[in-house]
């Protein structure tokens, strides 16, 4: 799960991220609306958290501009002020949630939980290709005969393919998004994670996971998910 904080205090952000992350997902930041906006085009976002009162861009105005380009993108605001006309404003908005400071980490993350459960969003925990049972928390695919151990960096690689599957994804954007950086050496290990999970799928016809030289990859899924 990705999501976007943005936050112009350096040292909540800071620890915010750190808790986040520790949690299990992946955190990009922002200092400001702008950068925010900039960042929400970049990657991709399940879930926004907004601070309201920053500079350049305020977090209703990036709520707004982030709605216009995803109306079912979920968001939580922060805010210092604890004022009713704030909190409708953001309801009006369309906010999923509203967490006045100061606020205990694990209570934003509960609340992340609950919406994204409650959006569709919370991800995938195992899904059935064919004759392929894929199971997240377990670190297994199973296709009824044998069954292949996954290494938790290939159980996020197949499931960021899953989840954008039959589109063609980049080679810097896979590398951005799972490693954090478009290096050429975690270039050649993502090669070696791509090639070892061929083979653990090559027993289900209905898949194929194709190179586009120079490009990236498209992770194409002719039956349905289950």
């Amino acid at each position: 799960m990705n999501l976007l904080l943005v936050e112009d205090d350096m040292d909540l952000q800071k620890v915010l991220a750190q808790y986040l992350e520790l949690s299990g997902f992946t955190v990009r930041t922002a200092n400001h609306g702008k950068h925010g906006l900039d960042v929400f085009h970049k990657y991709h976002i399940d879930l926004c958290i907004l601070d309201v009162m920053m500079p350049v861009m305020d977090g209703f105005t990036l709520a707004r501009e982030i709605r216009a380009l995803d109306p079912a993108m979920p968001v939580i605001f922060l805010t210092a002020k604890n004022q009713k006309e704030d909190r409708l404003k953001g309801l009006k908005i369309g906010a999923d949630d509203y967490i006045t400071k100061p606020f205990e980490a694990e209570e934003l993350v509960l609340r992340i939980h609950n919406i994204l459960k409650r959006t569709g969003r919370e991800g995938l925990d195992s899904v059935t290709l064919g004759c392929l049972q894929i199971r997240f928390n377990d670190l297994v695919i199973d296709d009824g005969s044998r069954k292949y151990n996954l290494t938790p960096k290939e159980a996020e690689l197949l499931k960021y393919l899953i989840e954008h599957r039959n589109t063609l994804l980049k080679r810097e954007q896979i590398l951005e998004e799972l490693w954090g950086q478009n290096d050429y050496f975690l270039g050649r290990s993502m090669d070696v994670f791509i090639s070892r999970l061929r083979k653990y799928l090559q027993s289900e016809p209905s898949i194929t996971l194709e190179t586009k030289r120079g490009v990236g990859f498209i992770f194409r899924i002719a039956s349905l998910l289950s």
